[in-house]
């Protein structure tokens, strides 16, 4: 997270020429913003700054717009087949990209201009997305288009989450994914409730509200952020599976990066499995249908009302030194909220539990996200945003599936409840193998050597094609990150 900001001029026009020319000025940059960091950013900060701006308002449109169709495709399947697994299977489609490929084709977004990635993604959704709004298409057709569209989701978000750290530093980075992790949560709740009231009456209205999203996303992105060049060079450039292979190389060959993500792969094992088996849960629990639906309802909102508050309470309340040492205590007490299952408490008390949950998962997560890219080189960022993204998506859905088999044999609170203890104890292990701060700081250095050696090499290159200095070697990028 070194890298300078690339602040775009008057007129839209990106200053890419506000670089450091030098590994030593890039490395003095890198000290600054990490004094800088020390101090918590403020909201007012992260929305200085225009770019960003438009990104999060793109961002948001997007959330909602995925959530709204999400409702209205499963209604609208349902009113079609009247079938209770063609529904399901319309809204699983947008993880499969993930499980099938989702670090290959984040890899996309690694070797072109972020910005052009993303709007050329937003206006293929919409496209696909107002075929899929045609009244009388067939369900088959629909989810296949359903599935193509989703199978945009991975460049998209890897070149959102690569550009972000070039526009915000410090704890301003930080915050920034605070506002977009709780905007996301508060998304998906507004999303789901207006999609499906939509769709009880007009489910093609919802799509095509969908689409205009898409739409207004790229408009905001192509007119109000800049061109940020891509994080691989073409000279740099092998093929989609080696750079791929590459991405999993650095993050579970450099010991702070392979820390940070063993952290999060397996605490994401346990905060979703109260809200993926609600349904199940409720029905257990009431004596009534309408009363299992409100039940439903109340454990689902649990966790993303948690992961709202918590991000604004400890994002805000806290400064980063405290944050970052309450990663490992946060991550061992998340799964120890939901142990009190074991108790088979009532529906009320499972929403607290989740809700309690989702609070500490937000505390931690945008920190351990700042430390992972602060150790992360340019190059490989959104390379290690499909790992990252791919990984979580498919242990969560493993231990809802876990849970669900288990719960056909045993009682549901005592499968989530003795889940949720071996959590703690994986947590603790997890935790036993963190990195020292010497270890977070070499690792830290590690990165600015190696974005300054891009630097310093892409500066060469550009001097090189004009004529004034022969082409230097480009191949020691990595040098520094894999002696850490």
């Amino acid at each position: 997270m070194s890298e300078k900001q690339h602040a775009a001029a008057p007129g839209g026009r990106p200053d890419a020429d506000r670089v450091p020319r030098t590994i030593e000025e890039n490395q003095a940059t890198s000290v600054e913003a990490g004094e800088g960091a020390e101090r918590s950013a403020t909201f007012r900060e992260i929305f200085a700054s225009r770019q960003f701006r438009a990104l999060y308002s793109a961002s948001m449109l997007s959330w909602v717009g995925d959530y709204l169709a999400r409702a209205a495709v499963t209604a609208l399947v349902y009113q079609r087949t009247h079938s209770a697994w063609i529904p399901a299977a319309a809204f699983a489609i947008s993880y499969v990209p993930w499980v099938l490929g989702g670090p290959v084709l984040a890899a996309i977004a690694e070797r072109y201009p972020y910005r052009r990635v993303m709007v050329y993604s937003d206006l293929a959704r919409a496209a696909v997305i107002a075929v899929v709004a045609i009244p009388g298409i067939p369900v088959p057709a629909m989810l296949l288009l359903l599935f193509v569209t989703a199978m945009i989701n991975p460049p998209f978000e890897a070149a959102r989450s690569a550009l972000l750290p070039r526009l915000l530093e410090g704890d301003k980075y930080i915050q920034a994914m605070v506002v977009q992790n709780v905007t996301g949560q508060a998304a998906q709740l507004a999303g789901y409730l207006v999609g499906a009231s939509i769709a009880v009456y007009h489910p093609h209205l919802a799509l095509l509200i969908n689409a205009c999203t898409f739409v207004c996303s790229a408009a905001l992105v192509g007119l109000l952020v800049g061109e940020h060049q891509p994080g691989l060079a073409p000279s740099q450039r092998t093929h989609l599976m080696r750079e791929t292979g590459e991405g999993f190389g650095l993050v579970f060959g450099n010991d702070v990066l392979r820390a940070i993500a063993i952290l999060i792969f397996t605490l994401m094992l346990f905060p979703t499995v109260p809200e993926g088996l609600a349904a199940v849960w409720a029905n257990r629990l009431a004596d009534t249908p309408a009363q299992a639906g409100f039940d439903q309802g109340l454990i689902m909102a649990g966790y993303p009302a948690g992961f709202i508050l918590g991000g604004l309470v400890i994002g805000r309340a806290l400064p980063p030194p405290v944050r970052r040492r309450l990663v490992r205590p946060l991550a061992v007490l998340a799964p120890l909220c939901i142990a009190p299952a074991l108790l088979n408490p009532p529906a009320t008390v499972v929403a607290v539990l989740a809700m309690s949950c989702g609070f500490l998962v937000a505390g931690l997560f945008p920190t351990a996200n700042g430390m992972f890219v602060r150790a992360l080189p340019n190059a490989f960022r959104a390379r290690a945003f499909g790992i990252m993204q791919g990984g979580v998506q498919i242990l969560q859905g493993l231990s809802v599936f876990a849970c669900g088999a288990l719960a056909n044999r045993f009682a549901l609170p005592r499968v989530v409840g003795l889940w949720s203890v071996a959590g703690v104890v994986l947590m603790l292990a997890a935790g036993a193998w963190w990195p020292s701060e010497g270890r977070f700081a070499a690792a830290y250095k590690a990165a600015d050597v190696a974005n300054g050696e891009a630097l310093t090499v892409g500066t060469a290159k550009t001097a090189q094609t004009a004529g004034a200095v022969p082409e230097q070697d480009g191949t020691s990028r990595m040098r520094a990150v894999e002696s850490v």
